[in-house]
């Protein structure tokens, strides 16, 4: 299941959501695209009622490619 970043209007990050609905935020004109890699949208309005959570951002070096990791868990945060 592939996430979105998404940003809100004062460049504060979002829970990352699923493609489907950054693709309505994009269709309804509610969003923008802010970067291309990794694919990031940018609210156009404030939202005061979404709730922030604090994220973890992880590197997993592999034999062939690198790659990044999102999550919630707090222990092992880089």
């Amino acid at each position: 299941m592939t996430k979105v970043f998404i940003l809100n209007a004062n460049q504060q990050p979002l829970y990352p959501v699923r493609i489907s609905r950054a693709r309505l935020l994009l269709s309804q004109g509610k969003a923008t695209v802010f970067q291309r890699y990794p694919f990031t949208i940018i609210l156009k309005e404030s939202l005061s009622h979404l709730k922030l959570e604090q994220l973890g951002f992880k590197i997993h070096p592999g034999i062939k490619t690198t790659s990044t990791i999102v999550s919630k868990d707090k222990k092992n945060w880089y």
